[in-house]
């Protein structure tokens, strides 16, 4: 039984990995499915199957296809939260979400986790649990630390990819790290920095504390300059 009680206007890191610590996403095709499902089902009347209902009418799915069809159809979405961050790595995923409706996160969550494992399940012809039991929600207490966990989701876990040690040895090449970062598509760093739109994320109160890309860009190196990240070890999934 989950212990953390999710409330409206407060901020909470969510993450989770594949069962037995394997690959939930084996191809960009499904990273991009499970961003298409963050979209589509963060909404107060979205249901499960409804990626695959577009798909059937409107074949293969991509943002553009989703954002013209509810332009087309006049539709108002009414978001369960405000996701401000994500990253998707080859076996777990990370998000910084703000509750904004009442039991939001719990809905919200629980269409991702069955919309995208039955997904998964179909396609590479699997049956049973795709995640490591339920989801990881942690509050965030402070902005400091919240914007803290803005860089670590966004350049400290990629990082991961290309210096596996980072958490036990910190960042050995930070203009490495950083340029990897800048060109990893599957986190909100390349949002923030300003070289894409996303029809996912909502900065929120994080338009506040980086009201420029410069700004932001300054920030997330001071953190690996000041190699903050060596003190946040409950971050890093084993």
């Amino acid at each position: 039984m989950r212990t953390i009680q999710f409330i409206k206007g407060h901020f909470y890191h969510i993450f989770n990995r594949g069962v037995e610590k394997r690959d939930i996403f084996e191809s960009e095709a499904d990273m991009w499915r499970f961003l298409q499902a963050l979209f589509l089902f963060n909404d107060e009347k979205s249901l499960i199957s409804s990626l695959y209902g577009l798909e059937r009418d409107k074949g293969a799915m991509n943002f553009s296809v989703i954002k013209n069809f509810f332009q087309e159809q006049g539709y108002n979405r009414d978001p369960l939260v405000r996701i401000c961050a994500d990253c998707l790595m080859p076996n777990h995923f990370h998000l910084l979400i703000e509750e904004i409706k009442e039991n939001g996160i719990s809905r919200f969550m629980h269409k991702i986790g069955t919309g995208y494992t039955n997904f998964f399940n179909a396609k590479y012809d699997r049956v049973g649990s795709l995640l490591q039991g339920p989801y990881k929600a942690v509050m965030v207490e402070n902005d400091d630390y919240l914007q803290y966990l803005l860089a670590y989701i966004n350049i400290i876990n990629p990082a991961q990819l290309i210096e596996p040690e980072i958490k036990e040895k910190g960042v050995m090449d930070i203009d490495k790290v950083l340029d990897f970062a800048e060109n990893y598509q599957w986190s909100t760093h390349q949002y923030y920095l300003g070289k894409m739109e996303s029809i996912i994320v909502d900065k929120g109160i994080f338009q506040n504390f980086f009201p420029t890309p410069e700004e932001y860009r300054d920030f997330s190196k001071k953190i690996l300059l000041g190699r903050q990240y060596k003190s946040a070890s409950s971050l890093f999934l084993e």
